[in-house]
């Protein structure tokens, strides 16, 4: 239990993309990829690059050349704006996994896909960390009704590392 709370505390240190929310009868994880560009901030980035890029046209502002420049700066500015919005979408990913003393379900909701859900005996499930041989370094799993599922794998490499133990910890109080 020790070993919970100092992780407790060091998770409210530092900002998780993950929660805890103990209810009554279970727990609950919610899960989320950590985002460094906020919608606000978006706002601000893309009206920062159109004010940079725009201060060189005013060199050829009134002149044809400006029309020979400006379809480069207007795909280029476009193609910025759709990355920029396609990576926020592809960053809407939610897991959310539920442990009470009889089952463990855990839901996926993807961006453009349907949602994915596993669930099994709360006694059954096991946590695996494979350090090496996944897709990603210290890739977690969940193994349960003769299935494996992954959790976290949009989280950084210390994170998933934290969460492992976590889902340890939560599991056994969880089954007792």
């Amino acid at each position: 239990m020790a070993a919970l709370d100092i992780a407790n505390r060091l998770a409210k240190l530092t900002i998780m993309p993950y929660e805890w929310t103990p209810s009554q009868n279970d727990m609950r994880l919610s899960a989320w990829p950590y985002r460094s560009l906020l919608r606000k901030d978006f706002v601000l980035f893309m009206g920062g690059t159109m004010a940079i890029i725009a201060l060189p046209l005013l060199a050829v502002l009134g002149s044809p050349v400006l029309w020979g420049v400006f379809p480069f700066f207007a795909i280029m500015f476009g193609g910025l704006w759709y990355a920029l919005q396609r990576n926020h979408k592809d960053g809407e990913i939610l897991e959310e996994l539920t442990l009470s003393h009889a089952q463990a379900r855990l839901v996926r909701h993807n961006p453009r896909a349907p949602k994915q859900e596993w669930q099994a005996n709360t006694h059954w499930v096991s946590v695996h960390m494979h350090p090496t041989g996944g897709p990603i370094k210290h890739y977690v799993t969940l193994r349960g009704e003769g299935r494996e599922v992954e959790i976290g794998s949009f989280l950084s490499e210390d994170e998933r590392k934290a969460l492992y133990q976590e889902l340890q910890q939560r599991l056994v109080e969880a089954r007792s």
